[in-house]
């Protein structure tokens, strides 16, 4: 099995600043003139970039105090603000956090307390989040519109970077866990530069004339790669949307902005199909698919309707990209792909035993762009991580040609549209209804092929299960987790099935969904 590559064997140095590497280089080799961003009618130089990035790190330190080791949250959409945020926090040797933007303010008030942050930079269109936290879960936390003064004024004259060690914490990301609280995956400064070369480069086949378009936001570890470092590792066109990736939106982006390489979820490439029409996607050289696993009847379909092939793959936020993919002229559909070169994975049984081939078991990943911990939970870093390996929490069996196929998860967690949504959490949401007793949610597949949260709810006593009630639910929990959490589908059943000490029984909910009707695709 071939050595997983590390940041020393892919050359770079010890001392590395990932913003030095991502922006300052390429002004330096003499590409500053090159287009970095297109975003809906700005397009910005790599030169334009540094001077964004130097006034957006010159700002934190002077202005706002940030020092090197700081973290500083990012509430921001898709643009140019965000890449100078992040950048610009980096290049001083401070920690920059991006935040999802579909997050409600308990989510946020969560992190504000986890991280530690002093200073919080946010898109004016996101500040009512913000100011849904209770005062006292804001104090001593500085919120600065990303318009804000302090940053619009800042010099622009060039600000040298801070000397980090490229093993020095660069960023944090923030994953769900199997509780619904998130944890924070602590990466370091050559963990990009690594993903860059060994997925971007290696699999993507990447060059300074490709576009990049992801629809997936750069908050969420597949669209950053996507859409930010990989195109500003070959000095690449990064095109930013900052709407949301409704399919009206993403094919006028792609017939305006004409990117080469085009990135999805398998929901997304599913809610593109579903759009009536034609629509020029002549550009695309590539497409890729992550998140949750591709199902074969949705990769022929998009083949067929548009002529272009989507490499599924498999990534986390704590390896930061993908580490399992299909590639150029390799694909099998339906499948995870092989392992991206540079990466070693294993399957093994639950006593740590290798399984035989064909068999299901627990997967395991190796390679130089795993988080160094979870912030604050060193309990759950030791039971993810061991040494220079990764428990993923998924379950998969690999062929006779290498290739890897998706047999679900070890937890009960469901991955729905790329993002994470835990059980208990949506269970626990529900049951604070007055007209429900109990619930389980699991996931079941759309007519895609798709995973949805679907609720089976036993009621109190006096209560109808009826078609308006199951509308109300959903509104119950979409006013109280984030959209994309909320049940799908809500069937009323008896009661559940629990264990002799009163354990839902997960498998057995299953068990009873797939015995249900496929899932109606609710808006």
């Amino acid at each position: 099995m071939p050595m997983a590559a590390t940041a020393a064997s892919l050359g770079i140095p010890s001392t590395f600043n990932a913003a030095t590497y991502f922006v300052d280089r390429h002004v330096a080799l003499g590409r500053g003139d090159r287009i970095a961003i297109e975003c809906v009618d700005e397009r910005l130089t790599y030169a334009d970039v540094q001077r964004g990035v130097d006034r957006f790190g010159r700002a934190l330190r002077s202005e706002l105090g940030v020092g090197r080791g700081d973290r500083v949250l990012l509430l921001l959409v898709d643009g140019p603000a965000f890449v100078h945020g992040f950048f610009g926090a980096m290049k001083i040797g401070a920690v920059p956090i991006p935040l999802s933007t579909l997050w409600t303010a308990a989510e946020y008030a969560y992190v504000v307390r986890d991280s530690g942050a002093a200073v919080m930079i946010v898109s004016p269109e996101l500040l009512q989040r913000i100011e849904q936290i209770p005062a006292n879960e804001r104090i001593g936390l500085r919120v600065v519109p990303a318009t804000d003064d302090v940053l619009a004024t800042a010099s622009s004259a060039a600000l040298d970077a801070e000397p980090t060690s490229r093993d020095a914490p660069a960023f944090w990301l923030y994953s769900s866990g199997s509780t619904g609280a998130p944890k924070g995956c602590v990466h370091l400064h050559h963990d990009m530069a690594v993903c860059a070369e060994l997925f971007g480069r290696g699999i993507l086949g990447i060059g300074p004339d490709d576009r990049c378009f992801s629809a997936p936001k750069l908050f969420f570890a597949y669209g950053l790669g996507n859409a930010l470092y990989f195109p500003f590792a070959v000095g690449a066109t990064a095109i930013l949307w900052p709407g949301p990736p409704t399919p009206q939106h993403v094919f006028a982006t792609i017939e305006r902005h004409r990117p080469t390489l085009f990135f999805f979820v398998p929901t997304g490439y599913s809610r593109m199909l579903a759009e009536e029409g034609s629509f020029d996607l002549s550009s695309i050289r590539l497409a890729s698919s992550a998140g949750e696993s591709l199902p074969v009847a949705l990769y022929e379909r998009f083949k067929a309707r548009f002529g272009i092939d989507i490499l599924d793959g498999i990534g986390s936020t704590e390896v930061l990209h993908t580490f399992i993919a299909n590639r150029p002229g390799a694909i099998r559909p339906g499948s995870s792909g092989q392992v991206v070169p540079g990466y070693e994975a294993r399957l093994i049984d639950d006593d740590g035993r290798a399984i035989a081939p064909g068999e299901t078991g627990n997967l395991w990943i190796k390679g130089d762009s795993i988080c160094a911990e979870y912030w604050n939970q060193p309990g759950k870093t030791k039971d993810t991580i061991d040494g220079n390996w990764i428990r993923t929490g998924d379950k998969y069996t690999v062929d006779a040609d290498g290739y890897y196929w998706y047999a679900g998860r070890s937890d009960d967690m469901l991955k729905v549209g790329g993002l994470w949504v835990s059980p208990a959490e949506v269970e626990n949401t529900l049951i604070a209804h007055p007209a429900v007793l109990e619930c389980g949610v699991i996931g079941h597949e759309d007519r895609d092929g798709l995973v949805k949260p679907m609720a089976l709810v036993v009621l109190r006593a006096g209560e109808r299960g009826t078609p308006e009630l199951a509308s109300a639910l959903r509104q119950f929990v979409r006013e109280r987790l984030a959209e994309y959490k909320r049940p799908r589908s809500v069937e009323f059943v008896a009661e559940l099935p629990h264990t002799a000490t009163g354990k839902l029984q997960r498998f057995r909910l299953r068990e009873l969904a797939r015995r249900l009707p496929a899932s109606p695709d609710v808006p």
